[in-house]
């Protein structure tokens, strides 16, 4: 499938993004749309929506490791629809030669916060103690009293890697990310997203924004979805999650690493 095009959006620089359209806490919807709707979707969002450009390129490749405990504490935490749960990982933004360990958390009241930590590159995909404690003070400050029982059993579960654009309307506080080319790895088997299909997720406030009355408009409803829980439950047999199961054939394929 051809790639979404957003060149037809007026550009914002990442400086703006950060300073303007902050995405530390905020309400996340996800959307598995599929890849024509999706380009209508970028064509007929409002013109405050502005594409992210990076010496000169709309999109930046991901990759990103996740990190659990042996029982998959984080991903059964979202399987189980928790109020209150978190996932931590290692992020590689590719061609900028960028990377962080980031710990997403979600709120009660069903706010999503992250909080990050630049590392080296070359530590992509690895925890040491620093890593550790870095995970252990921002979960104490969100009030998860278990993670001094659980920090010391995280490893490397997943490897992520995808492509994405993201859009943003400075002016309303709101953003919107693309994903393409969703391939999640672990211990030789590989799930990805149908080329035909993209995951748009808006990131804003409480009530849905212009982002979202649009996806509506175009038939698209949010739903509960996650690279991390969807790919450890269609590869490990121990982690249950039924909702995803159905998506696989259409949605989601599974396979073999190459």
């Amino acid at each position: 499938m051809t790639p979404l095009d957003v060149s037809g959006r007026s550009p914002i620089s990442l400086a703006e993004v950060v300073a303007e359209a902050p995405a530390v806490v905020r309400v996340d919807r996800k959307y598995l749309v599929p890849k024509p709707v999706a380009q209508q979707f970028v064509d007929l969002l409002p013109v405050e929506f502005r594409a992210l450009e990076i010496d000169g390129r709309r999109t930046t490749a991901y990759s990103s490791t996740y990190f659990d405990t042996p029982d998959f504490h984080a991903c059964r935490a979202h399987i189980q629809q928790r109020r209150r749960r978190w996932k931590f990982r290692s992020r590689l933004y590719v061609e900028d030669g960028f990377c962080r360990l980031e710990v997403k958390a979600r709120a009660g009241n069903g706010t999503t916060s992250k909080h990050f930590c630049d590392i080296e590159p070359g530590s992509h995909g690895r925890l040491d103690r620093d890593g550790t404690d870095f995970l252990r003070t921002q979960l104490r400050d969100l009030g998860f009293h278990d993670v001094d029982a659980l920090a010391p059993s995280l490893r490397p579960t997943l490897e992520a890697t995808y492509r994405r654009s993201t859009l943003a309307a400075p002016g309303l506080a709101l953003r919107v990310t693309l994903d393409e080319g969703v391939a999640c790895t672990r211990n030789g088997h590989v799930v990805e997203l149908d080329p035909h299909y993209a995951i748009v997720e808006t990131k804003g406030g409480v009530l849905p924004g212009a982002a979202d009355r649009l996806l509506r408009e175009l038939g698209q409803r949010p739903r509960s979805f996650s690279k991390y829980a969807a790919a450890l439950s269609l590869i490990e047999p121990t982690v249950a999650d039924n909702d995803v199961r159905r998506l696989v054939g259409h949605h989601l394929h599974v396979r073999a690493a190459a």
